[in-house]
């Protein structure tokens, strides 16, 4: 069955919506990416529009911006911290929002990798 992004046929208190029409081609979602730490992988996927989308499944480095302003590939060590899940620290899944531990130290980061295909971040 297709996964969407429409309401949820459950009201709140148990009881049903019922649905006015079907599931359309622009209402459905894709799996997360789930971009873990490891060598570079990626998934280009076709969007709506015949766009393209460049989704990390796996990435070893992160884009680093000081105060100055200057960015520095640097490689990421570990995952510290998930404000967003932390189960996802013990996987090492790195998503925004999320602290790295890099040479540098920590670095949290600032893009979207399974959305956006790169990863960016600053110094915490």
């Amino acid at each position: 069955m297709a996964r969407t992004q429409s309401r949820s046929k459950k009201k709140s208190s148990g009881g049903r919506y019922h649905a006015a029409r079907s599931k359309r081609k622009y209402e459905l979602k894709g799996f997360a990416a789930n971009t873990k730490l490891g060598e570079l992988k990626s998934r280009l996927k076709r969007i709506l529009g015949g766009n393209k989308k460049r989704s990390l499944l796996s990435i070893g480095e992160v884009n680093v911006a000081d105060k100055k302003g200057k960015v520095t590939k640097i490689k990421i060590l570990t995952v510290l911290e998930n404000p967003a899940n932390p189960n996802l620290v013990r996987r090492n899944v790195i998503t925004k929002g999320a602290i790295v531990k890099t040479d540098l130290g920590k670095v949290r980061i600032t893009s979207r990798p399974g959305q956006e295909g790169v990863v960016n971040g600053v110094l915490v």
